[in-house]
């Protein structure tokens, strides 16, 4: 397998909350270059050196703060990328102070000028589930009995249905779903999920994300599958702008925000309604499960798959 480098800057600062955050995607391999370190090592050996390499002082000197990360040359790769990009956004909002640096990935494979091509290599028609198929854009696929096919473009978003958790958020959402329900996207992205519930015969569907690219991408898939009538996209935190209940709320994000979502998602679910939540690497299940149980959120299911675990719950 290949496999690809990836460069975050960021500041010394922004190192702590930055791999947190890459832990939290599943991301548990990095490299940490610290230019404070670097700039340590200078002062208290420089004096006692007669000598040191010249290449070795200019990489030092010239040292950016950065977090280096490996991802495979796939499709779950392209995904993993998608998940930083939708991290560093989220940092950058939480930056109020500008504490934690430009916060950029540099990738000598995936420029943002070719994301959107760059998916091609990797992204192929995929079926989830036991009647969704998802099919890119500039891929030609035809539906079989009973397939409900939904088409996407994810651009910059993240989304595209073969990463664990938007395909196990899909299938719980093909089981509990009802026609004529309402639905609540928390952390939208592509709009894969709010578009698959809107396919699945939701009549109302909100969805909401802090990253401004991943509103309009997910805008535009709606159109593609003519159904952008029925739903809405909104920049937001969480349920920062969200009014009225929701039949069925599904937020596939990660472990921290979720535990977060749990505070205000009984204020949000009508009266017999599903939480779907996903976005839970193995090791935070409990930390999840321990906030649900706090706010009276009872899961009814719970599935996983690549050491990614997807809940769906009912208020007590």
């Amino acid at each position: 397998m290949n496999w690809t480098e990836v460069k975050i800057y960021t500041t010394t600062q922004g190192i702590e909350p930055l791999t947190a955050g890459l832990m939290n995607i599943g991301i548990k391999g990095f490299v940490v270059e610290d230019a404070a370190d670097f700039d340590n090592f200078l002062k208290e050996t420089t004096p006692h050196w007669d000598y040191i390499d010249e290449e070795l002082m200019n990489r030092m000197e010239g040292c950016e703060t950065n977090v280096k990360i490996y991802v495979a040359d796939n499709a779950q790769g392209m995904e993993e990328l998608t998940a930083v990009r939708s991290l560093l956004n989220t940092l950058r909002e939480q930056d109020t102070e500008q504490e934690y640096g430009r916060l950029t990935l540099e990738t000598g494979s995936v420029d943002e000028e070719d994301w959107s091509t760059a998916w091609q290599k990797y992204y192929h028609t995929v079926k989830i589930g036991k009647n969704l198929v998802v099919r890119p854009q500039w891929e030609e696929y035809t539906a079989q009995d009973n397939e409900v096919v939904l088409t996407l473009n994810p651009g910059m978003a993240f989304g595209t249905g073969t990463h664990h958790t938007t395909s196990l958020c899909m299938e719980l959402l093909e089981k509990y779903l009802s026609p004529e329900d309402t639905v609540l996207d928390v952390g939208c992205g592509s709009g894969i999920l709010a578009i698959t519930a809107a396919l699945l015969g939701a009549k109302k569907i909100i969805g909401c994300d802090i990253d401004e690219v991943a509103v309009k991408v997910a805008g535009e898939n709606a159109a593609l599958n003519h159904v952008e009538e029925r739903i809405s996209f909104h920049r937001g935190d969480l349920t920062s702008q969200v009014e009225g209940s929701f039949q069925v709320i599904v937020a596939n994000i990660v472990a921290d925000v979720i535990i977060r979502l749990c505070d205000d998602v009984t204020r949000y679910l009508a009266p017999n309604g599903i939480f779907i939540a996903s976005g839970i690497i193995d090791e935070r299940r409990e930390d999840v499960l321990a906030a649900m149980e706090k706010q009276g959120i009872e899961v009814i299911e719970e599935r996983a798959n690549g050491g990614w675990v997807a809940l769906a719950c009912k208020a007590k």
